[in-house]
């Protein structure tokens, strides 16, 4: 394969993860969370990380039998040599989209994440202390609004 078909498939499938980011940000914005369609979501990032891995292990020992060297500069020369500057260039900047994508979700997370804990802390406090005693009588008092304020 081409070093321009094997960037132009590693490009494709960041395509698809930018895709699967996106969708995964709409439904972690959603009131309520669809925890089917995130699972779902879920395995098929993990799938396409895996899948990404491999694809780049490959070009990577490819571009070392070439005689490249093995960092970006020698990742640019080798797409440079081959013709293929502008998807090499659009591959960087989709896989820079990627990780921001990825970031800003790993936030959206862990705020519901905050937010869920701070729910059940309230619940438990609440069903921890009861507002009536044995004797059926308020245990605290409730603050009363003054009608004259």
């Amino acid at each position: 394969m081409s070093l321009q078909n094997h960037l132009q498939q590693q490009l494709e499938r960041l395509n698809e993860m930018v895709t699967l980011l996106r969708s995964e940000q709409s439904l972690l914005g959603e009131g309520k969370i669809d925890g089917e369609r995130l699972t779902e979501l879920a395995q098929r990032k993990q799938a396409l990380f895996a899948e990404l891995e491999q694809s780049e292990i490959s070009r990577r020992n490819a571009q070392q039998k070439l005689g490249y060297s093995m960092n970006r500069e020698g990742a640019e020369q080798a797409a440079a040599d081959a013709g293929c500057e502008p998807v090499w260039q659009d591959l960087i900047a989709t896989t820079e989209q990627v990780a921001n994508l990825n970031v800003l979700n790993g936030q959206l997370i862990q705020h519901r994440l905050q937010h869920n804990q701070q729910m059940l802390n309230i619940l438990r406090d609440a069903a921890g202390s009861s507002l009536y005693g044995p004797d059926g009588q308020s245990k605290k008092s409730i603050p009363r609004v003054n009608s004259k304020a």
